[in-house]
């Protein structure tokens, strides 16, 4: 009977470590009345990181403005929408140069893939995205190896505004993509 419990209590420990998950932040993103969005980054002590501001054109293009604590520009992010749904988003540091991409493509049950790549068009990882009946979303993120490095969750409030809460198979490391 000892041995026995032994085992499971080294089963069960296992599986906890295995399991474990490190909050490396939240983002929580509010909407205006024009449609532009404010998204506030914070690290995993509350403590404000950064903030993104998202804006739309007409032709439904998406242009993020990456902002560091101090206000000072980051970077950008532009994204655009083929005719098949699919999404392309191009990272450029405060330079204009180009960091990297990111494309998805949602399938017919609203699952989402996304691909990244670094600035010569090298895989750098994936994300897979699954959103419930209510409307909250997991994300589950993996390196260019397919290991999982971590994952986030979103959901929205009654007002429209959204959390995100990221966690990360490692301590010392953020999923983030900004």
């Amino acid at each position: 009977m000892k041995k026995l419990f032994l085992i499971v209590a080294a089963i069960v420990m296992t599986i906890s470590a295995n399991a474990q998950s490190y909050n490396v932040g939240t983002s929580t993103t509010s909407t205006d009345y024009m449609g532009n969005q404010t998204t506030t980054h914070r690290n995993q002590y509350g403590q404000k990181t950064g903030t993104s501001t998202s804006s739309t054109d007409y032709m439904g293009n998406t242009t993020t403005v990456h902002r560091d604590l101090y206000g000072n520009k980051i970077g950008t992010s532009t994204t655009s929408t083929d005719y098949m749904g699919n999404t392309t988003t191009i990272h450029r540091d405060q330079y204009g140069n180009k960091t990297g991409s990111a494309t998805s493509s949602t399938d017919y049950m609203g699952n989402t893939t996304t691909r990244y790549s670094d600035a010569y068009g090298r895989s750098t990882g994936s994300s897979s995205t699954s959103t419930d009946y209510m409307g909250n979303t997991t994300t589950t993120y993996r390196n260019q190896y397919g290991q999982k490095e971590g994952s986030s969750t979103s959901s929205r409030d009654y007002m429209g505004n959204k959390t995100t809460q990221q966690r990360s198979n490692n301590s010392n490391t953020s999923i983030w993509s900004w």
